[in-house]
């Protein structure tokens, strides 16, 4: 069907031959993009038209004009239509008459309406009090009625907007920053709104009305097609959900992806985010030009005054070889030869992030278009400034941004391609793979004066995770490719090594950590052969702090960072030449005494509740806040003394998921009782935190523990009542769980591990499956990565050996069942 034959099947005016006509366009399958928007529109004007002119009858001095997206000709299948019935204010009742039947056939058909009805004066007078009514208008366009009415409009709104620009954009300005932080960054969101979020459509129609004031233009390179790109997008997102969304939720990600012709959802996210990226550039070169011209303005007639005239010339001072600073931006000398200087980009670069300072458009543009390749092996001065631009805290980001818009990283590394925008589908990730390792350096930056290799930290760190665009285990992946990066940017044999085995175990240090028993020889063994140099361990530590704190929130603790310390502090004692003690049964602790005693007298759980604390740590040099003054918690140590007897784990667990208790790590063992009393007591030895709000009383815990062990509470069907209360939000279904045997983790118990979507309950129906299978648990360490649960069980048979393997694979099989079900 031709737009001809669409329009000319809706040429009734009325709602039934638009309605069938708009239809046939949207299901049309081999149109898309900009021109079925642009037909869409088409469709819609000669529609509005003909309600226009049936109405209107012999009414003179009124017009129809359309503003805002609709103005600018992109409906989208769901877009609202913005109307303006404008009037010279001559018949009123006429007016609210043709609004009425202009108005109600659009909503009949369920179009989604925003109207007003105005005179060129009051439109003027609100585009001066409302600054989105003034955006709007900047894009007026004229559907129907007296066409010189709508003209003279146009003429005054643009005049108006340029005579007003220096007090409406830094208006404009803080109005995109306050969405900013509202609605967060498109190129970082895995649930990104198209048009709200920074550098989505809202910031794109922003640029536009920067350029009518005359006052500044954004970067034109890649622009329209960035915009194009996200307005495709949304048009799918219509068409898929049926609703006027701009929100790119997960569960239509896949069907949208398929609607564009896209490969999968990770492919539709990364062209979102590369578009994203060049509308977010974009918009801080055009909000920097803006400030420059505006402080320009305000100074000039006082230096007119000052000077007797003429045009100041700019200062410029020196930064570094080449590198000059001029006008708050770092530039290049007019001496700076790059086509000579291929050295001459990092040398800018880390001028730039040295004096926390942006580096300009047109600097970076003539280095892409002019600077020769770095010769293989680089030169020691090019390692040296990428590791000054890396050090340099949290201005490294931006400097960064700007070496990317204009593809000079992956100039310079060439393997940055593949995770450059490149998603990462989990919730503890707040950034992209290439903007993650960014971060890292940045968080790596701050914690240069630990250790005796700097340099070898923040490499490690900008490549940490430069494996995740291959397939396969990234650590893997990456220890490859930082072997070729690291010798072609000019480290020697013994250095690449080191960077080798830090990308290689990036995760070693904080998984063995919550994963595994430290009191175990063979853990702390095992990573000291790995690490293998106190050197490397030292080094392998600071990347896994930064690591965690550039990944998220909810990647980083003290509790988690308590647990590193002491498995580094383990280590590194085995590296000296201490090996590490043999686990011993050990005299227990007079309160663990106590409490076996009293649990022994009266025949029932003893409970003790103790905070644990550590004192703040100091702030990093990364220009981050200081952590607050007082101790942090590390959690509550629960210390529970019990009867041996059969389901204590379950029993246990089940209480502290009734009373919204996390648990951290969990220890069981037998105790036997003192000065020759026959029978055993079980010590429970766990860290719990509280999900929200304060922890619950002891005795409180005790009783509902009493009526587990007996059998009078059933935390089945207390559990399964609060999850039918608070039903779980619609969202993508979670990959199954997984339960494995770890090989050779200990010698002492057989370790299963267990991941799973993180639930309330989940240790607890663990437990009773554990209980099921008929095994003894010697200690349990969880660990939660926002909605993901890792967690490892030392189990033993009932005499306390290992289990052989066909057991173990049982009863790894049973847990799984158990979690499936």
């Amino acid at each position: 069907m031709t737009s001809t034959d669409v329009t000319n099947e809706a040429e009734d005016s009325g709602p039934g031959g638009y309605a069938a006509a708009r239809l046939r366009l949207l299901t049309e399958g081999a149109r898309s993009g900009p021109p079925r928007r642009a037909a869409l529109a088409a469709l819609t004007d000669d529609w509005l038209a003909g309600l226009f002119t049936a109405g209107a009858g012999a009414l003179r001095g009124v017009s129809l004009v359309a503003v805002g997206g609709y103005g600018r000709g992109e409906l989208s299948p769901r877009s609202d239509l913005d109307l303006l019935l404008l009037h010279d204010g001559g018949d009123d009742k006429a007016v609210a008459a043709l609004a009425d039947r202009l108005w109600y056939p659009v909503w009949d058909l369920g179009l989604a309406l925003d109207h007003s009805v105005r005179t060129p004066g009051e439109a003027r007078k609100t585009a001066g009090e409302d600054l989105k009514v003034h955006l709007g208008l900047l894009d007026a366009r004229h559907l129907a009625g007296d066409l010189g009415l709508t003209a003279s409009l146009r003429t005054a709104v643009l005049a108006d907007w340029r005579n007003q620009a220096p007090r409406r954009l830094p208006e404009l300005r803080e109005l995109c920053a306050e969405r900013a932080e509202r609605q967060g960054e498109l190129q970082f969101l895995l649930e990104p709104d198209l048009k709200e979020a920074r550098g989505g459509l809202r910031d794109a129609t922003a640029l536009r009305a920067v350029a009518a004031s005359w006052l500044a233009d954004a970067p034109r390179e890649g622009l329209a097609d960035a915009r194009r790109r996200l307005l495709d997008v949304r048009d799918a997102l219509h068409l898929a959900t049926g609703r006027a969304t701009d929100r790119l939720a997960l569960q239509e990600q896949d069907q949208v992806a398929a609607e564009l012709g896209l490969l999968d959802a990770d492919t539709l996210l990364r062209q979102v985010y590369e578009a994203a990226r060049v509308i977010s550039y974009a918009g801080d070169v055009t909000w920097r030009e803006v400030g420059r011209v505006l402080r320009a303005r305000s100074v000039r007639p006082r230096l007119r005054a000052l000077l007797g005239g003429g045009k100041p010339a700019p200062e410029r001072s020196p930064l570094a070889e080449g590198v000059v600073e001029q006008d708050g931006e770092v530039v290049l000398a007019r001496t700076a030869r790059p086509e000579r200087d291929p050295v001459l980009p990092l040398r800018a670069a880390a001028a730039a992030a040295q004096a926390g300072l942006p580096l300009s458009r047109y600097a970076v543009r003539r280095l892409a278009a002019g600077a020769g390749p770095l010769p293989t092996p680089w030169p020691a001065e090019a390692r040296e400034q990428l590791v000054t631009l890396l050090g340099s805290g949290r201005p490294t980001v931006q400097v960064w941004e700007a070496l990317e818009a204009e593809g000079l990283v992956t100039r310079l590394l060439p393997d940055w391609e593949r995770v450059r925008c490149r998603p990462q589908r989990n919730a503890v990730h707040v950034w992209t793979v290439d903007r993650h390792l960014i971060e890292t350096a940045v968080r790596a930056a701050g914690f240069a004066r630990r250790v005796h290799r700097p340099d070898l930290l923040l490499v490690a760190a900008l490549l940490h995770d430069i494996g995740k665009g291959w397939p396969g285990d990234h650590s893997v992946a990456g220890e490859t490719i930082v072997r070729d990066v690291a010798a072609r940017i000019g480290f020697d044999r013994a250095d690449t090594a080191v960077l080798a085995t830090l990308v290689r175990h990036h995760l070693l240090l904080v998984e063995t950590a919550t994963r595994r028993d430290l009191d175990d020889p063979v853990t702390v063994r095992t990573v000291a052969e790995a690490v293998g140099t106190e050197g490397t361990l030292e080094l392998l530590h600071a990347l896994t702090e930064a690591d965690a704190l550039a990944t998220g929130p909810a990647a980083w603790s003290s509790w988690r960072g308590s647990l590193v310390a002491d498995l580094v502090k383990r280590v590194a004692a085995v590296l000296a030449g201490d090996p590490p003690a043999e686990p011993e049964a050990g005299a227990p602790t007079a309160e663990q005494e106590r409490l076996a005693v009293e649990a022994f007298r009266t025949g029932g759980p003893v409970l003790a509740l103790r905070a644990q604390t550590e004192p703040p740590a100091a702030p990093a040099q990364t220009g981050d806040p200081a952590p607050p003054a007082a101790p942090e918690p590390l959690g509550v140590e629960l210390l529970i003394a019990v009867p041996d007897q059969p389901g204590v784990l379950p029993a246990v667990a089940g209480v502290l998921a009734m009373h919204r208790l996390t648990v951290r790590t969990a220890e069981l063992r037998s105790l036997p009782l003192p000065d020759g009393v026959l029978g055993t007591v079980l010590l429970l030895d766990w860290r719990v935190a509280a999900e929200y709000g304060s922890l619950p009383q002891a005795a409180r815990l005790r009783a509902d523990l009493v009526r587990a062990l007996d059998g009078t509470l059933d935390i089945a069907a207390r559990l399964a009542e609060r999850d039918a209360a608070y039903p779980r939000r619609r969202g993508v279904a979670p990959p199954p769980p997984r339960v494995t045997v770890a090989p050779a983790a200990s010698r002492l118990a057989t370790v299963i591990e267990v991941r799973a979507q993180d639930a309330p309950g989940l240790l607890f129906r663990l437990g009773r499956a554990l209980e099921a299978a008929g095994v003894r648990v010697r200690s349990a360490h969880a660990s939660t990565l926002g909605s993901n649960a890792v967690d490892a069980f030392y189990v033993t048979g009932p005499e306390g050996a290992r289990l052989p393997g066909e057991e173990a694979g049982d009863v790894a099989r049973a847990l799984e069942e158990a979690l499936r079900g």
